[in-house]
């Protein structure tokens, strides 16, 4: 009979329809025969041992430190250029010619408000040059090396900077009172013009400073009526305790010393040579 009907289905298409009815009766006992494969492969992805989920956890952990790490570097890479950004900015307002320094130390001293930076001799340093920060005048050259140098702060209880009022060019002398955070403004008359807010520039008196650098801004001002003079308190544009690169600034007088010096040194250069 199984003969028969093989040659039956072979030859002829008579058994076609019954061999459908029969494929579909079957199906659902095809899915049924699949189903404990499909709950073990189900279960498997679910219940994971331990030891694999350790792994895969420790190694997580890895990756978000490494991560971590990359995070931080680029911030502070993208400070760093933001800062060289504003320092470049702040070079193209100067007038004299400028050099980026950088600062290499700080006094722990209050009383003695100084910062080192790695420019000395070699680079032209000369004593009383005045330093800049990106917003504004940060202090003067004391002490010279062969490749450092000191600048005391305008913070420091010994200095003093000739300014003037940007809106109305009254002047006045701005002391340090050994405290980064604000100045003060000494023998301003009470009657003088000077309001919270108004920005003090360098006034070029005494030749120390080039004229018109900002170098604080008022932040308050005091009547006595028992003082001829007001009290005025004043705020260092210079960010004091936080720059690292800094500009050195030299005079066009300077420029043109070096300038011939340099000159000079290579005609003796040549001179030796022939």
């Amino acid at each position: 009979m199984s003969v028969v009907l093989i040659i039956v289905d072979v030859r002829f298409t008579q058994l076609d329809p019954v061999r459908n009815i029969i494929s579909s009766a079957l199906t659902p006992v095809q899915w049924l025969s699949d189903v404990p494969s499909n709950v073990a492969l189900g279960l498997e992805n679910i219940f994971t041992s331990r030891e694999s989920l350790e792994e895969k956890l420790d190694l997580m952990k890895d990756r978000m430190l490494v991560l971590e790490r990359k995070s931080q570097k680029l911030a502070s890479v993208t400070a760093e250029l933001n800062r060289l950004r504003e320092l470049l900015n702040a070079s193209r307002v100067v007038d004299e010619g400028v050099v980026v320094a950088e600062l290499i130390g700080a006094s722990p001293d209050q009383d003695n408000q100084y910062i080192l930076i790695n420019k000395g001799f070699q680079d032209g340093v000369y004593l009383g040059q005045a330093i800049l920060d990106s917003q504004g005048l940060m202090g003067q050259v004391i002490e010279i090396n062969e490749f450092s140098s000191r600048v005391l702060l305008i913070s420091d209880s010994r200095h003093a900077v000739p300014v003037q009022v940007n809106r109305n060019g009254i002047r006045a002398i701005a002391y340090g009172v050994g405290s980064l955070s604000y100045l003060e403004l000494g023998n301003v008359p009470d009657t003088a013009d000077i309001k919270v807010g108004d920005l003090l520039v360098s006034s070029g008196l005494g030749g120390r400073f080039p004229q018109g650098y900002p170098v604080a801004r008022v932040s308050d001002v005091q009547h006595d009526s028992g003082r001829s003079f007001a009290h005025v308190k004043i705020i260092p544009e210079a960010q004091l305790n936080r720059s690292r690169l800094l500009l050195l600034v030299f005079k066009q007088s300077e420029l043109a010393k070096q300038i011939n010096s340099s000159v000079g040194d290579n005609s003796e250069e040549v001179v030796n040579g022939d």
